[in-house]
Parts: structure tokens; C-alpha cells; sequence
């Protein structure tokens, strides 16, 4: 007997008919002899609908009510699923968050897990009930409901996972496991069997949407075996492991790219200490995060050029808190690029391998790709391009580097 998590998205309990579908594959897991705990998001669009909701009631509202409003969508789509498994004969019912319950933080609309307090669902799973548990949401230690932010299914099925010790967890979603790159762009994208949670981590920071940032790091920090498999066709998935689970480590396991992206540069910028911490300081405290930096050698030692990268979304405000800023930072132009892609090369396998940055740059300068921004960590390397050249570089890397399908 195994003890599973598995988690349903938006897509997969979309309508009542794809409910019973995720219900029968509970059902068999249950027939195999296995405790099964379901962690369940919202019906597909139901958040959206919710949030909208919130926005035209008010401009600007208390989050804590938001999060009493966006929530209720997990709590249906879980009462639903336990009315069907309870028809087909299986012994089930609904958990919510505060339920369990599962502790966060106070930081409403992206609350952070602290705590589960998982001994009455593991009873119930010991007297061979399933346990549906709604995803996303959790509560403060002042009992008001809070939620973890867009994809928190993903972290609450992990964090239930470590909780209660389960042999893995099963994420089920509209793809059949993870991918060397984007199918839609590559039509030679293979699917990996495994990747290791720092490939994933990856992945997943630098654009690919398989599985939620927080939700690998919970299950790389818990070591949680984790699985990604599709809702709508059987097949093995992709397991996300431990690197020492993968006898031989391909140098490079993926290509990623992120639209999400925009460039901001600041010319003739005072080159004395300090004048960095004033620039990101502030976006700092606006709640913008900063990613890529390049900051270019100073000429004749009294001024140099910065450029950083900003999400698309942010863009308008980082330049607003940047030109709020000019009579102390005394630069010189500000120029907004929201045109750019980041684009990764991920591998563990960089670590022992020399060349793997090298081939990228000289592939990008065969396809005539000029590179604006470069950035590495120990198993990637990633680099700001042209938007119009998204594909074409995506493509070039991912044969370059020997991961098309035979």
C-alpha cells in the first residue's frame, strides 16, 4: 500500500464530465490498494470570474476579502468531486483549508505555508478514506482565510505530500510530462522521463509553466518524489527526482524562454558607490523585482551605463519610480524596451562540462541573433534577445545542443 497526493488543475475538473474522469482514475488508484489524497483547484475560469468580480466591486479592497472570494472555487470543485466519488462508492469527503488546517502567514493573496496539521486526514486515510482537499488556500493564525497565489494548487498538493509522507505526488495537467522545450515551438521537443529538481526549479523560474516555482522548491527542500502526468491520456509522465536518481545526466536537459520580460537601460549613470543600491533600492521597495543586471565598465571613471530587466507588467512602474528618482541618481536617458525574450539553456550536467555557454553564443551568431543581456547560475545560462527572434532561437539552441527527436 502506497500513500499518494494527486493534484487536478483548472483544465482537468473543467466541467462536470472531466470531473468523473478525475474521479475514475481516484477510484483505481483506490482499488490498487493505495491512500489517496486529492488536492483540487478551482473549475477552469472560476478564479478568473471571482477575481474579476472583486475588481468591479472596488478599485481597491481589503484582501483579506478577496481571498474569501477567490477561494470558493476550490471549495466547489472539491464538495463536487466528493459527491461523485461518494456515488461510485468510494469513501471520500472535502477538506478546506482551515479545515486540516493548513497554517500560513498573514501575506493574503500569496500567503506562504508554515504549518499542517495532518493527523485527522491521516486517520481517515488509514480507515481507507480519500481525502479531497481544496488547493490554494490555507488560514492565518487570526482563523481568516488566506491563498497562495496563481498555481498554489501545485504547493498545497507538495505540501500535503510532505506532511503526510507520501510516497509521491502526482500532478495531473493538460501536458504528459515535461518537456526539452516548448511542442508548440519545436515539433522535435522530447519528453524527458526524469529531471531533477534543480532543472525543474529551473525551468520553471525561467518561463516553462509545467509546474509552479514554489511547489518545486517545497518538494526539492521535503525531498518529494514528484510526478507529472496528463488528466486526459495514460502514460508515464516525468518524474521529478533527487539528482543522484538519474544514473547518467545529459549536459543540457532544456531549453526555456520567457516573454515576460522588458529591458530597461540608464545612460550615463554616476559611477561612485552607492549609486546601484539608490537605483534598486527603491524598486525594491515597490515591490519590483529585478532579474537580469549588466552594468557596463565606466569611461574615464566617472560614468557607466546600467541595464537590468523588469516583468512586463511592471514596467510602467519601475520606470515611473526610476524618473521619480532623477534629480537624485542624476543620470543620464531612460530607455524601456518591453521587446525582449529571455531564453535558458538548463542542464545539471554544466557542472562537469566546459563549451555549454561558448555553443550558445556562437549558435545565436549563426542565426545573425544579436545578444543584449547575459546571466548564469551554475546549471544555466540565459541571455535577453530581440522578441522577434523567439522561435528562431529556441529552435536553433534545442538541435544545437542535440535534443531533437529522432
Amino acid at each position: 500500500m502506497a500513500r499518494i497526493v494527486m493534484k487536478f488543475g483548472g483544465t482537468s475538473v473543467a466541467d462536470l464530465e472531466r470531473i468523473r474522469s478525475v474521479a475514475g482514475r481516484i477510484k483505481a488508484e483506490v482499488e490498487a490498494g493505495n491512500q489517496v489524497v486529492v488536492a483540487i483547484s478551482a473549475m477552469a475560469g472560476v478564479t478568473n470570474q471571482l477575481a474579476d468580480y472583486a475588481d468591479q466591486a472596488a478599485g481597491i479592497y481589503d484582501l483579506h476579502e478577496y481571498d474569501v472570494v477567490v477561494s470558493s472555487g476550490e471549495q466547489v470543485s472539491a464538495g463536487i468531486l466528493a459527491i461523485v466519488l461518494q456515488d461510485m462508492g468510494v469513501a471520500a469527503r472535502s477538506w478546506l483549508g482551515w479545515q486540516i488546517p493548513i497554517r500560513t502567514d498573514d501575506t493574503h493573496g500569496s500567503a506562504r505555508i508554515e504549518d499542517i496539521y495532518a493527523d485527522e486526514i491521516s486517520r481517515r486515510l488509514g480507515e481507507g478514506q480519500v481525502a479531497v482537499v481544496a488547493g490554494f488556500q490555507g488560514v492565518d493564525a487570526q482563523g481568516r482565510i488566506t491563498t497562495l497565489g496563481r498555481g498554489g494548487t501545485d504547493t498545497s498538493a507538495v505540501a500535503l505530500a510532505a506532511a503526510l509522507g507520501a510516497e509521491r505526488c502526482d500532478i495531473y495537467t493538460d501536458v504528459d510530462g515535461v518537456y526539452t522545450t516548448d511542442p508548440r515551438i519545436v515539433a522535435k521537443a522530447r519528453k524527458l522521463d526524469r529531471v531533477t529538481y534543480e532543472e525543474m526549479l529551473e525551468m520553471a523560474s525561467q518561463g516553462a509553466k509545467v509546474l509552479e516555482t514554489r511547489a518545486v522548491e517545497m518538494a526539492m527542500k521535503h525531498h518529494v518524489r514528484v510526478r507529472v502526468l496528463s488528466s486526459f491520456e495514460d502514460g508515464p509522465g516525468t518524474l521529478v527526482v533527487d539528482e543522484d536518481e538519474i544514473v547518467e545526466q545529459a549536459i543540457v536537459s532544456g531549453i526555456t524562454y520567457s516573454r515576460d520580460e522588458a529591458k530597461v537601460t540608464l545612460t550615463r549613470v554616476p559611477d561612485r558607490p552607492g549609486a546601484a543600491a539608490g537605483i534598486f533600492g527603491p524598486l525594491a521597495e515597490a515591490a519590483i523585482n529585478v532579474d537580469m543586471i549588466v552594468q557596463n565598465v565606466s569611461v574615464g571613471g566617472d560614468e557607466t551605463g546600467l541595464t537590468f530587466t523588469v516583468p512586463q507588467a511592471d514596467l510602467a512602474r519601475a520606470v515611473a519610480v526610476i524618473e521619480g528618482l532623477r534629480e537624485n541618481l542624476e543620470y543620464g536617458d531612460l530607455l524601456a524596451d518591453p521587446d525582449v525574450v529571455k531564453v535558458s539553456v538548463i542542464g545539471v550536467g554544466m557542472r562537469s562540462h566546459a563549451g555549454v555557454a561558448q555553443k550558445m553564443f556562437a549558435t545565436l551568431a549563426e542565426k545573425g541573433i544579436n545578444i543584449q543581456v547575459i546571466s548564469t547560475s551554475e546549471i544555466k545560462v540565459s541571455v535577453l534577445v530581440a522578441e522577434e527572434y523567439t522561435e528562431l532561437a529556441v529552435r536553433s539552441l534545442h538541435s544545437a545542443y542535440g535534443l531533437d527527436a529522432e
